[in-house]
């Protein structure tokens, strides 16, 4: 019975030491930086590669980066069921940096089209 009393004072005594009486709470509000942008969009047409994106698009993403962020676009087709029932895919992906927009632009245009003639080859 001394021993559960002993073991319960010390308990308690370091719970009430343990408290802090110095709680100040300061949030700072700060400006928010991308530093990877990244984006994947997965499809299961041509129509739909056409009509979910364009190159206007990622001029307009592009315009609102900083230099020297990180750049990543993935784009998987999605094909039909093969016979073992598993569900065929391809993917394409490039990594560019906001330092050469023009080429990760110019990279997307030949990505985009890559896609398109991957489901055209598929008709």
């Amino acid at each position: 019975m001394k021993n559960l009393i002993t073991v319960v004072a010390i308990i308690m005594v370091t719970s009430v030491f343990a408290q802090s009486n110095n709680l100040k709470g300061e949030v700072k509000l700060g400006d928010n930086k991308i530093e990877n942008m990244s984006i994947s969009v997965e499809v299961d047409s041509a129509e739909e590669i056409e009509s979910t994106f364009s190159i206007k698009d990622f001029e307009e993403l592009l315009d609102i980066t900083e230099k020297g962020e990180e750049l990543s676009f993935k784009i998987k087709c999605n094909g039909k069921t093969m016979s073992n029932g598993v569900k065929s895919s391809m993917s394409y992906e490039i990594k560019g940096n906001t330092n050469d927009k023009k080429e990760f632009l110019k990279n997307i245009k030949k990505l985009r089209k890559a896609a398109i003639k991957y489901y055209k080859s598929k008709e």
